[in-house]
């Protein structure tokens, strides 16, 4: 049965309780061929059942592996809420995160009185903080149009509000753990708080405009929403939650007699978890009208993308970009995400594998804002936490890179008993090509 762990209130009071991962670790090292059995570990964009999908020819290989991710326990009725989207949903990872960056827009426009994203901009922290705390669409459209100061405590910020910069202040984790199957075992799954809900905005919203004319209503342009999310690239094959929490959104509010008593519009695209391919979808849907942007999904791309959406006067809310690069783009105030930042994560992850006492670990990242950023968090973390400066090893890789025999001849002679890895898709071509190398859990490689 899931536990849910105390809550803290601040980051540096994270602990999670978690065990070991079930491995027991062997003397390894060189390339004697002797099975070396490690702690393997993961994040956020590869703890997902998704991963199952490209390692369907070694069905066991991911047992043992323990991750953290922004995780809450959802409602159940919220669960199949998703599935009546998307029935094909493998797991719900940031469908919460999704479903509340377009209610939140959608409540900060109506609250601007406008769907202009400028506008809509200068109200999205005050929706998050204050007043009347209200959950859904109804209630709190209702408290909007009545001009009244209110609180969105929605499904993924449900403890607080966003900070000044525009992000949540605090979160709720996941310590997930892979089963014999290469899907997360969620009766092990533990939830915990995380951040300073204290460190949400204390600012006053701007002061509700007057409530426009039926015939001033009129003249007021649809709030148009678009997707700016993978269907392609690198991390298509976790985006699909993301979409059907978003698709949702849109639909409760328009339940509940949309935005400014228009209907809201969705206008799905296709960031590629490419650079070029989302600069192409923004201009798309700028080119449409669309106001509010969904996504990036990648750190790296959704930087890239700030300075176009700025430019065009658009606004933009990633679901799940948690690079801390972020929080200080220059965005003219027209960039927010509801995923937390990666500071929070870091210190999660440091904490879950001090907890399992390894002596040296290897951390491999791709080469992008998340990948490197959370490796140089989770060192920090762990020489924090006591962990010798030369005992953690750093390996990088291209993210066009196909060398994964080579990162694992490097790992194995790095002779650790932990590895982490920070990638995306890619993870099931690097836990192969460890496997290959006779490195991996002790369940994974049947030992």
């Amino acid at each position: 049965m899931k536990r849910r762990a105390s809550m803290v209130a601040a980051v540096v009071g994270l602990a999670l309780i978690v065990g070991g991962c079930g491995t027991t670790v062997a003397d390894g090292g060189g390339d004697d061929g002797s099975p070396m059995h490690v702690h393997l570990y993961g994040s956020d964009a590869n703890m997902s059942n998704s991963l199952r999908d490209k390692l369907t020819d070694m069905p066991a290989i991911l047992s043992g592996m323990v991750g953290t991710a922004p995780l809450l326990e959802l409602p159940e009725s919220f669960k199949e809420r998703l599935r009546g989207v998307d029935p094909s949903l493998a797991d719900y990872g940031y469908a919460a995160e999704a479903y509340d960056a377009v209610m939140l827009a959608g409540l900060a426009a109506e609250s601007a009185r406008s769907t202009e994203a400028p506008a809509i901009s200068k109200f999205m922290v005050g929706v998050s903080n204050g007043g009347t705390v209200c959950d859904d669409a109804a209630t709190c459209l209702g408290l909007a149009k009545a001009g009244r100061d209110f609180a969105y405590r929605g499904v993924s910020m449900r403890r607080s509000g966003f900070t000044d910069a525009g992000e949540p202040s605090s979160a709720s984790y996941g310590a997930l753990h892979f089963s014999r199957s290469n899907t997360v075992n969620d009766n092990l799954t533990e939830y915990i708080g995380a951040g300073d809900p204290a460190s949400a905005s204390t600012t006053a919203p701007p002061p509700y405009p007057a409530y426009p004319s039926t015939n001033a209503k009129k003249r007021i342009p649809p709030l148009k929403v678009g997707g700016l999310m993978p269907h392609t690239g690198r991390l298509a094959f976790r985006s699909a939650p993301r979409f059907a929490g978003a698709r949702l959104a849109v639909a409760d509010l328009n339940a509940a007699g949309g935005v400014i008593d228009q209907p809201v519009e969705w206008v799905d695209g296709d960031d590629g978890t490419d650079e070029k391919v989302a600069a192409a979808t923004v201009d798309r849907l700028v080119g449409l009208g669309v106001q509010v942007l969904i996504g990036a999904s990648s750190s790296s791309v959704t930087k890239a993308m700030i300075p176009r959406i700025a430019a065009a006067n658009r606004m933009l809310i990633s679901p799940s970009s948690t690079s801390d690069e972020l929080t200080s783009v220059a965005d003219n105030g027209l960039f927010f995400r509801t995923a937390p930042p990666d500071t929070l994560q870091a210190r999660a992850l440091a904490d879950v594998i001090m907890r399992d006492g390894p002596h040296r670990v290897t951390i491999v990242a791709r080469e992008d804002a998340y990948g490197l950023g959370l490796q140089k968090n989770v060192k920090a973390d762990l020489l924090t936490a006591g962990m010798a400066d030369g005992a953690v090893d750093l390996i990088s890789y291209p993210i066009t890179t196909e060398d994964y025999a080579g990162i694992a001849a490097r790992i194995r002679q790095n002779a650790p008993d932990g590895v982490l890895i920070l990638g995306y898709d890619e993870t099931a071509l690097i836990v192969k090509a460890l496997a290959a190398r006779k490195v991996g859990t002790a369940e994974g490689l049947g030992g």
